[in-house]
């Protein structure tokens, strides 16, 4: 009876140890299985997989496990179809970035030379006008003065410390007056100091012809004549040519070339000129 036991228990053995190998073999072709779907679904080994995932809780439940892959794979289907030309139009974004980026670089390198070219031509021209304004100001006081015989007068910039955005004011005392701007004056003191203006520019820059339009009609006698002296005085300072448009007697009587308009017959006019030297020197 007992080796008949043994020999009963030793068979339940065997049993039990091909069991467990069976079991084993089929644990094995499992982890296979395991590692070989591991492998097609993620591109990755178990352990490259374990080592991405960090640090695992052994003691998690498989069913807990199962619910997270679940959900993951719900929320990755949830994505949509995969763009296969993802990589090709993030190329072409990247290469889009990248010109609007060149240009952008190139825009601001535009407009960095020229505000420095727009500082620099504001630069030169604050020092251009400050310096015609110096000279145009120093000749209109001496012109003021000899068209008035006395006083004084003076151009100032207002209403801003910058000359390119500065108005201009014309400050004017004539003789037994009070200083005063030029809409304060006369009508006559008006024409008599725009005059001046106008010559004091003259001087700082010469024209090769200046045409006057009547500009001694609100002027007395008194004042054409000084009028003729300035023109006088400013025919043998430059260069320039004066035209004179006037009906003014003694104007005239002043100039050395006169042309007229003359109405021979009705409707036929005749231009008519006098060589007022050359008659002078007949006469004499």
């Amino acid at each position: 009876l007992a080796e008949r036991e043994a020999e009963r228990r030793a068979g339940e053995a065997r049993e039990a140890r091909a069991a467990c190998a069976a079991r084993a073999e089929a644990a094995r072709d499992l982890e296979a299985a395991a590692r070989a779907r591991i492998l097609e679904d993620d591109d990755r080994s178990p352990d490259q997989l374990l080592a991405a995932l960090g640090e695992v809780d052994p003691d998690q439940p498989a069913t807990a496990l199962e619910d997270r892959i679940a959900a993951l794979r719900h929320a990755r289907d949830a994505l949509g179809a995969v763009n296969l030309r993802a990589d090709e139009d993030k190329r072409a974004l990247e290469a889009e970035r990248d010109q609007l980026a060149a240009e952008k670089t190139d825009l601001e390198e535009a407009i960095a030379k020229l505000r420095a070219g727009v500082s620099s031509l504001n630069r030169e021209g604050r020092e251009r006008l400050l310096a015609a304004f110096e000279t145009v100001n120093a000749n209109f006081s001496v012109l003021f003065t000899t068209l008035f015989g006395g006083g004084e007068a003076r151009l100032v910039l207002v209403e801003s410390d910058d000359p390119l955005e500065a108005g201009l004011e014309i400050m004017c005392q004539p003789p037994g007056k009070r200083l005063s701007t030029l809409s304060l004056l006369s009508g006559g003191e008006q024409t008599l100091t725009a005059m001046a203006l106008i010559f004091a520019v003259f001087l700082a820059n010469p024209a090769p012809i200046c045409v006057l339009d009547e500009v001694d009609a609100p002027l007395d006698d008194a004042n054409v004549s000084r009028f003729c002296d300035l023109l006088d005085e400013m025919t043998r300072r430059t260069d320039t040519r004066f035209l004179i448009i006037t009906h003014h007697a003694v104007t005239m009587g002043r100039m050395d070339r006169l042309f007229g308009v003359t109405m021979v017959e009705q409707g036929i006019s005749q231009l008519v000129s006098v060589d007022l030297k050359r008659a002078e020197a007949l006469v004499a």
